[in-house]
């Protein structure tokens, strides 16, 4: 079957909390983890139903829409001969750069060679440009940043190492996001740790927030009205593996490219997405670009 692929690059403008809908070690309201690295992640269904909202409030052509995401279950269900899946074939979103506090700057993009590999891997199954670049061992005190010396992160004392590498990803990430971050920052801020080192700093890094609900008369807090809630920090990073089949439904002569380039419109003018939950407090607000696919 022909197809059609492309990333789409999440930088978080806002803290984000795309919950697991479990309570798990003292936190009420976890965020979404990949089950066997426990890294911070969005379900490819979360992020369908964000862009399918999206695409419902820019009051895109109802057509158009039930095309590249498919009808909606309760009519699909009632009318079996119109059923069909949608054309857009949305992926998790994977974490790439997690932002952690540091003493030497305000934080630091931190990411490690585990993700990477499975980042160039993504972009290679879907047809990107971008070559694997040349990964050292790295031990689990050391660090590959843009300057030689000890690198604070969070309580973890590191020997950073300079290395040309971290230029080149930093250029590679520029080219995908379109200077969302800016390669500049990127070189200044990007550190790559051992792989045990961000799977720590990605369960322990990542704000716990306790909330409350007051009494309107009272103005006292409600019983049993504590609650704590995990969310992922701003300034993060995040990669959508997207794919387009030609429309499913039935009668329609549209193509892979048709209908990626429909769904590329959707966020051209206004290049953001809200995700996740707590919309009403600004949360969930992510800077969007689609690259598109040899």
């Amino acid at each position: 079957m022909t197809t059609q692929s492309a990333l789409l690059m999440l930088s978080t403008e806002t803290p984000l909390h795309a919950g697991a809908g479990q309570s798990v070690a003292g936190i009420d309201l976890p965020i979404q983890r990949e089950v066997h690295t426990q890294w911070p992640c969005v379900y490819g269904s979360a992020v369908k139903g964000a862009l399918r909202a999206r695409a419902f409030h820019d009051k895109m052509d109802n057509g158009d829409l039930i095309e590249l995401f498919g009808p909606e279950h309760a009519a699909a269900a009632g009318e079996r001969d119109n059923s069909h899946a949608g054309a857009l074939l949305v992926g998790d979103a994977r974490l790439l750069l997690l932002p952690v506090r540091s003493l030497q700057s305000c934080f630091k993009w931190v990411t490690c060679p585990a993700i990477l590999r499975r980042f160039w891997r993504d972009a290679e199954r879907l047809g990107m440009p971008l070559p694997p670049l040349q990964l050292p061992a790295i031990d689990p005190t050391g660090a590959l940043a843009a300057s030689k010396g000890n690198l604070f992160l969070e309580e973890f004392r590191l020997e950073a190492e300079p290395n040309a590498l971290i230029e080149q990803l930093a250029s590679q990430l520029d080219a995908l996001c379109q200077s969302t971050p800016a390669a500049d920052d990127l070189k200044e801020r990007l550190v790559i740790v051992h792989d045990d080192i961000f799977s720590f700093l990605a369960r322990n890094a990542t704000a716990i927030n306790a909330h409350i609900a007051i009494d309107a008369a009272s103005k006292t807090v409600k019983d049993t009205a504590l609650w704590y809630e995990e969310t992922l920090p701003p300034e993060s990073l995040l990669y959508v593996p997207l794919t387009a089949t030609a429309s499913r439904r039935k009668g329609s002569q549209r193509q892979p490219g048709e209908m990626l380039n429909l769904f590329s419109g959707l966020l051209q003018q206004r290049p953001w997405l809200q995700l996740g939950g707590n919309e009403t407090t600004g949360m969930g607000w992510c800077r969007a670009i689609v690259k598109q696919g040899q």
